[in-house]
C-alpha cells in the first residue's frame, strides 16, 4: 500500500509541474509580465515553485536556504521575499524557471522515494498546516494546480491558448 501511495504522490506531482510547465511554455512573451491579481506571471510561476520546494523540505528556513540549486542559483532566489509578508517586486527570467521546474520535479521524485510509513504520519513541520506529513504532499500538489488554473485561465482568455490535460508523466507529451 505505501509504495502504490508514493507512485500516486510521484505521478501526481509530475502531471501538476507538466501543467505548469506547459504555462511557463505557453506563455507570449507579452503576457510574462502581465498581472494575475496582485502578482505577475512570471511572479506567480516562481512563487507556485518556491512553497512546492519549501512544502518538500523539513519546514527548516535555513536548511532550505542552503540547497545547492539554491546557492547555485543565488540571484535568482534574492532575499527570499516570498517569505514576507509584501506583494513581491522580483521579476523572474524563462530559463530560470524552467530550471526550477526541474528541480522541483526531482526533488519530488527523491522526497516521495524517501517517505516511511512512519514519516508520512507525522505531523507537518509547518506551523499554518496542522495535518500530517502525507497530506502536506497533497497539498502541495492542490497549491502547484491552484496556481496552474489561474494561468491558464489569463492563457485561454487573453490569447486563446489551450491546455492539455496531464496524467502524469514528464516531460509533458500528451494530453488525453
Amino acid at each position: 500500500m505505501l509504495d502504490t501511495f508514493k507512485q500516486v504522490i510521484v505521478n501526481q506531482f509530475d502531471a501538476a509541474l507538466c501543467t505548469l510547465s506547459t504555462c511557463i511554455e505557453q506563455c507570449p512573451d507579452a503576457a510574462w509580465t502581465t498581472k494575475i491579481a496582485n502578482y505577475e506571471f512570471s511572479q506567480v510561476t516562481f512563487h507556485t515553485l518556491i512553497f512546492a520546494d519549501f512544502y518538500l523540505g523539513d519546514g527548516d528556513e535555513q536548511t532550505f536556504r542552503r540547497q545547492p540549486f539554491h546557492v547555485d542559483n543565488e540571484g535568482g532566489f534574492g532575499d527570499y521575499e516570498e517569505f514576507e509578508n509584501r506583494v513581491p517586486v522580483t521579476l523572474y527570467e524563462r530559463p530560470f524557471i524552467r530550471s526550477y521546474v526541474a528541480h522541483c520535479r526531482a526533488k519530488a521524485s527523491e522526497v516521495i522515494a524517501a517517505e516511511t510509513a512512519e514519516s508520512l504520519s507525522v505531523r507537518s513541520p509547518f506551523s499554518w498546516l496542522p495535518f500530517s506529513r502525507a497530506e502536506v504532499h497533497v497539498y502541495n500538489i492542490r497549491h502547484i494546480q491552484h496556481h496552474a488554473a489561474q494561468l491558464i485561465l489569463r492563457l485561454r482568455r487573453d490569447y486563446q491558448q489551450d491546455m492539455p490535460w496531464f496524467k502524469s508523466g514528464w516531460p509533458p507529451k500528451s494530453a488525453s
